[in-house]
């Protein structure tokens, strides 16, 4: 029988186990990326190990996320990061050069390798063949000091792809639809690989979009085979040398099958607050639109730009509607720049944003008070914006485009004759924003602002657990949630004690005050519980309050791996009826934790509030409970490279 393509680069890559659905395997990991957001915590860690040069292929730097300085801290963050890359063999992309997805994918990545990224659209590679995995720093940090990444082997759906894409619908489309049909849960402990007839027709940053926005189905990555158009591609950036052809072989298999005609597919929208809300623009035509913005590691490249550029030419938006756009990268910028695309939309009255994530991690531009914003994003959670009650529309670029002319959710097919575009044979080549590590890294100082505090340690697991629940949530409890991002919490990034001030404060204003006077405790949540983006934060801040065990219906994939990593118990219910029955406040006791988890699957748990005895599970491997045992991954490593 042959192998699909996940088969195949897992299987090169593979450093303990068998590619058994479920079971624990290890990979090797070629490149690694960090953003700043999560890279400042990351290399703390990675410095906490030891190590004085990264064991990868490449290992890169980028500075995307914490871009607006209001005060010194962002800065600061900045200059570590980059003395840091110089001491220990790491690309840095200074502030400017680009969102990390974006640069990664033109100057970068390549086709069959592996890479971790400490951010959840790391996948995006996945449209030049890697497999490339969103994981929390600490894992990262561990990948870059040569350790293998473990991961639960994922089930692979193949999704065939057949037909044309039609004029007025894009690559956006197709992973909304994906999202529509196997909603935000949908991925868990999968891969999503692309293939047949239709796959031939999609560029690279195409390819790019849909497996950045896979990681919107909670999927481990998703991945395009390397054929013509990824040779094309890599030709155009100057990087033909690192092409090879990868594909499925003809008899592959997958566990699950999805068939997508693109010749029949239309615009679509995700409406909020979720990106598997998804229905035709068409059937929300009329809806008052007060904000259109484009741009973010989804819908930034070249093509998107140039497509919206095109469209906007000559015209106005409409005067109701606040327009901005985020160019993804230098080159891009630059690019748009030269040959007067960036005047079209500047005289079309398109704000002009920095090359970053900015509005997309709520860091400006927040829109006014219960205005309807269409977005090229990639999450529309509820006060992600910045704007609690706005409500979010996640769109392709060409109805975002439509919706700036017309002021309202418009179905682009309607606005007149679609603009061809192709993409270019020559990308403009300028990587003076990349700085290379130092040639002499004994001879760098790595500079530290005093926003960079020490990194917080969790104590090696006690012979029981016993605590109050501190808060109870429903399903679908994101990171954003869990620890938000925007302008005001991001630059605390390296400081924990600071941070942990806002943990859950959007759920629950007194959070982080009841869990410091109850020493911590215990938080209970429904299912898909930590789903979004990859940010450790979420994990590190909530151990650093003293959190012991989380108890949930169901957990997202990285964000439970996170939790391990600092060692906080994940459990879940074994009777989700049991989940009703216990309330804020009340008090749970697990007696001999270490004995319960390593005897079998099943813990017992005594509510002494309500003088109840319920069951819960947990699905560690013998390999993670040493990890919580022993207070996290970072304790973890150090022990075992001591032995």
């Amino acid at each position: 029988m042959g192998k699909n393509l996940t088969q195949k680069i897992l299987g090169s890559h593979l450093a303990s186990g068998e590619l058994v659905p479920g079971s624990e395997i290890a990979i090797r990991i070629d490149q690694t990326l960090t953003q700043d957001a999560t890279g400042t915590m990351a290399y703390l860690q990675f410095e906490a190990m030891g190590v004085p040069k990264v064991k990868t292929e490449i290992s890169v730097s980028y500075v995307d996320h914490n871009m607006l300085q209001t005060g010194f801290e962002n800065a600061d963050d900045h200059r570590f990061l980059q003395t840091v890359a110089a001491k220990h063999g790491i690309y840095f992309s200074r502030p400017g050069n680009g969102i990390c997805h974006q640069v990664h994918l033109e100057r970068f990545a390549a086709p069959g390798k592996t890479m971790l990224g400490s951010d959840s659209h790391t996948p995006t590679a996945g449209g030049m063949g890697m497999i490339a995995i969103g994981a929390g720093g600490l894992d990262v940090a561990v990948a870059m000091g040569g350790g293998a990444f473990y991961l639960a082997a994922p089930k692979v759906v193949g999704v065939k792809l057949t037909g044309k894409l039609q004029p007025w619908v894009s690559a956006k489309d197709i992973i909304l639809e994906v999202l529509r049909q196997l909603t935000v849960k949908g991925g868990v402990g999968k891969i999503v690989e692309y293939y047949g007839p239709g796959v031939a027709s999609l560029t690279v940053p195409e390819r790019g979009t849909i497996t950045n926005m896979g990681a919107e189905l909670g999927a481990t990555t998703s991945v395009f085979p390397s054929d013509e158009q990824t040779r094309r591609y890599l030709k155009a950036q100057g990087r033909e040398k690192v092409w090879a052809p990868l594909a499925a072989d003809e008899d592959a298999t997958y566990d699950e099958n999805i068939t997508i005609n693109l010749d029949k597919l239309e615009p679509l929208a995700a409406k909020p607050h979720s990106p598997d809300a998804v229905e035709t623009v068409k059937a929300q035509k009329g809806t008052k639109v007060d904000q259109v913005l484009i741009g973010s590691c989804t819908n930034s490249s070249y093509v998107d730009i140039m497509r919206v550029a095109a469209i906007l030419k000559g015209k106005t938006v409409d005067p109701s509607v606040s327009v901005g756009l985020s160019p993804g990268s230098k080159q891009v910028f630059q690019m748009i720049a030269a040959n007067g695309a960036l005047a079209d939309l500047i005289g079309a009255g398109v704000r002009i944003l920095e090359s970053a994530c900015g509005p997309c991690i709520g860091m400006g531009q927040a829109p006014n008070s219960g205005a309807v914003s269409l977005r090229t994003f990639n999450r529309n959670f509820e006060g992600r914006s910045g704007t609690a009650d706005a409500r979010v529309y996640l769109v392709s670029p060409e109805t975002a485009a439509a919706a700036a002319l017309t002021g309202y959710m418009t179905d682009p097919r309607e606005i007149g004759e679609y603009p061809t575009f192709e993409m270019p044979d020559h990308f403009l080549l300028d990587d003076n924003m990349i700085v290379p590590p130092a040639q002499a890294p004994d001879q760098v100082e790595v500079l530290r602002g005093p926003n960079i505090k020490p990194l917080p340690i969790a104590r090696p697991m006690a012979e029981k657990i016993a605590g109050e629940i501190l808060l109870k949530v429903g399903d679908n409890i994101t990171t954003d949630h869990i620890m938000p991002a925007g302008a005001k919490i991001l630059p605390l990034r390296s400081n924990i004690p600071a941070i942990s001030e806002h943990v859950f404060v959007r759920v629950d204003p007194e959070f982080p005050a009841r869990a410091k006077a109850k020493n911590g405790g215990i938080i209970v949540g429904g299912s898909n519980y930590g789903q979004g983006s990859s940010r450790e934060h979420a994990a590190l801040a909530p151990m650093y309050l003293g959190v012991k065990a989380l108890i949930t219906k169901s957990f997202a994939r990285i964000h439970k791996a996170n939790l391990i990593n600092f060692g906080i118990l994940p459990l879940t219910f074994a009777n989700e009826a049991d989940y009703d029955k216990i309330e804020l406040g009340d008090k749970l006791v697990i007696d001999d934790i270490k004995g319960q988890i390593a005897a079998g699957t099943e813990v017992i748990v005594r509510n002494e509030t309500k003088d109840l005895v319920f069951t819960v599970k947990h699905d560690l491997t013998p390999r993670q409970i040493e990890i919580i045992e022993e207070g996290g991954l970072l304790n973890y490593t150090k022990e075992h490279a001591a032995g």
